[in-house]
């Protein structure tokens, strides 16, 4: 999931350099604070059992409905007080609907330091990817465009193999999740440095899910690969 942010590239330099600056410092700092909710959501989630009382049909409807009414509501108030709040109630909700893979996960014998693995393999995905976008002076607009596309294909494939239950395939789609994803995060971090994302509760949100769905990819391919017996 993700919000292809490529429209904005129309309007193009519309904010000095310090309010570009100003913009991505703001959403650092709020991508940073999301992560609490995010742990808090993942860590109810795992002592209640919350998650993993649902069935997998019902955990993807609740998940759709309440991910993409989220979004909408967070792009209705990304200009208001209320902006900051929406997106950390999102992070939360993530957070718990992410409970059900990591108390899978935690219930192998390493699970604990696959998690590690996969929270430090994000970490450093998302700090080549920010360090990139200071690097790439071409303009990446046009690339969000592909990227959607193959969100939109991941997304379908994903519902698919809910009901297919293919290992293989969703060992694939993990990789090119990973893949897709690590790009949103170069490009939505460059459309903020050169002015075409200018509210950073929006640019937090397009860096928050792609985020956040590196780290599920990396947790699902670690806890089929990573694991151990007792």
């Amino acid at each position: 999931m993700n919000q292809p942010t490529f429209s904005l590239f129309q309007n193009a330099g519309t904010l000095s350099p310090a309010e570009r600056n100003r913009v991505l410092r703001n959403t650092y700092w709020l991508l940073a604070l999301s992560m609490v909710p995010t742990v808090l959501g993942a860590w109810l989630g795992v002592a209640t059992g919350l998650s993993r009382a649902m069935s997998p049909i019902v955990g993807m409807v609740v998940f759709l409905a309440g991910s993409f009414g989220f979004m909408f509501a967070i792009e209705r108030t990304k200009n208001s007080a209320a902006g900051v709040p929406v997106l950390l109630a999102f992070t939360f909700f993530m957070g718990l609907m992410l409970s059900r893979l990591i108390g899978s996960v935690l219930g192998l014998a390493n699970g604990a330091s696959l998690i590690m693995m996969a929270f430090s393999g994000t970490g450093l995905i998302f700090l080549g990817m920010a360090t990139l976008s200071t690097v790439i002076k071409r303009d990446l607009g046009s690339m969000g465009k592909f990227l959607f596309i193959g969100m939109i294909m991941l997304l379908v494939a994903g519902v698919a193999n809910i009901f297919i239950q293919s290992s293989a395939l969703m060992i694939t789609l993990s990789v090119l999740a990973i893949g897709i994803f690590s790009a949103f995060i170069l490009h939505d971090l460059k459309a903020v440095q050169d002015g075409y994302e200018t509210n950073y509760i929006s640019a937090t949100l397009n860096v928050y899910l792609s985020l956040y769905n590196v780290f599920q990819s990396l947790l699902s391919l670690l806890g089929i690969f990573g694991s151990r017996d007792e």
